[in-house]
């Protein structure tokens, strides 16, 4: 982070920086992103498709983004270069700091990359019955699309103007 007042970005600098992940932290991803969605489980009778994604090899591929604090990554974000737009693939926060702002600095971080790549289009998907997701990327600003069944599960596609 950069020192007291605003860094180069104008940031203050209580607002946390990301970065790419280090092959050495797909272990810690895997982690954080088991206890992000398990709660969801039960809801949709299956595990969340995040859950089962392959760490190792989206950190080789610079797909993922950490947000760490005090040492531990609180927050993911998944990004990748998606048919004209960037699809937010994966944005999950440890559940010992939801309510934290975190997720909504990832969003912002996710927003300026798709900008800075020639994107005007931020995208994800997210399922039919994670309600309160849906609720909080329209308020967001993010539209819903359409429904897509993939791989069975029955998810939102939804996109944002950036």
């Amino acid at each position: 982070m950069v020192g007291a007042g605003r860094g180069k970005s104008g940031r203050m600098s209580s607002d946390p920086d990301i970065r790419l992940a280090r092959p050495d932290e797909a272990p810690s991803v895997h982690d954080l992103v088991q206890r992000a969605y398990a709660h969801y489980i039960a809801r949709i009778d299956r595990r969340p498709r995040p859950m089962d994604d392959d760490y190792a090899a989206l950190i080789a591929a610079g797909c993922v983004n950490v947000l760490e604090l005090d040492g531990v990554i609180a927050g993911i974000a998944v990004l990748k270069d998606d048919d004209g737009a960037l699809l937010l693939d994966n944005l999950s926060v440890a559940p010992s700091r939801h309510k934290s702002r975190l997720g909504s600095r990832l969003m912002r971080f996710a927003e300026e990359t798709a900008r800075a790549r020639g994107y005007s289009v931020l995208r994800l998907f997210t399922h039919v019955l994670m309600v309160e997701n849906r609720a909080i990327y329209a308020h967001l600003g993010f539209a819903e699309v359409e429904l897509v069944d993939q791989g069975g599960l029955n998810r939102v596609r939804m996109e944002k103007p950036v």
